[in-house]
C-alpha cells in the first residue's frame, strides 16, 4: 500500500471507526456467510437460529486484510466448502468483487489479485492457501442482496 493510502486508512479508523465483527456458529457446518459492509444483515444472522446452521458469519470490508482472513479461516476449517457473499458491496474497495476475482484468477507474482478493480488488492496469504480456497470452496454470489429472508430463500441451504 502506498503512503497516501495508509494515511487515508488511518484517518478513516479515527473518523469512522468500524468494528471488524464476526460470529461463530456451528463448527461442523460447511457454510460461511459474508455480509460485506451490511452491519444490519450481520446482526440478523447473528441473532437468528441460522447461526446454529453456519460455521461463521462476518463482514468483509477490505480487499486485502479481510480477504486474507477469509482464506486463512477456510484453510483452518476444512469443513467449510461454501461461502455465501451477500449484503452491500464496500464502496471504493469492492471487496466482494475482489474475492470472486481471487477465486477465479488467483494472484500474480506480486500477490495482487488478478483482474481486481479494487485499489489495493494485495494479499499476504500463501499461494498454497489460495489454491486450497480455489479448489475446495464454492462462492454463492448474492452481492447487493440485503434482505435477510431473500438471502435465505436464494441460497437454498436453509
Amino acid at each position: 500500500m502506498n503512503a497516501i493510502g495508509e494515511a487515508i486508512g488511518e484517518l478513516c479508523k479515527v473518523i469512522l471507526p468500524i468494528n471488524e465483527e464476526f460470529y461463530l456458529g456451528n463448527s461442523d457446518s460447511s457454510i460461511a456467510i459474508c455480509t460485506l459492509s451490511s452491519i444490519d444483515l450481520l446482526k440478523n444472522f447473528a441473532n437468528s437460529e441460522i447461526l446454529n446452521q453456519i460455521s461463521i458469519v462476518g463482514r468483509l470490508l477490505s480487499e486485502n486484510k479481510g480477504i486474507d482472513s477469509i482464506i486463512k479461516y477456510v484453510n483452518k476449517n476444512p469443513k467449510v466448502d461454501t461461502i455465501i457473499i451477500c449484503g452491500k458491496e464496500v464502496w471504493g474497495h469492492k471487496s466482494g468483487h475482489s474475492l470472486f476475482q481471487l477465486h477465479k484468477n488467483g494472484t500474480d507474482q506480486n500477490n495482487r489479485i488478478i483482474d481486481s478493480t479494487s485499489p489495493d488488492p494485495f494479499l499476504t496469504v500463501s499461494k498454497s492457501e489460495i489454491k486450497y480456497f480455489q479448489d475446495n470452496v464454492n462462492l454463492v454470489d448474492l452481492i447487493n442482496v440485503t434482505e435477510f429472508e431473500l438471502i435465505l430463500k436464494k441460497s437454498r441451504f436453509f
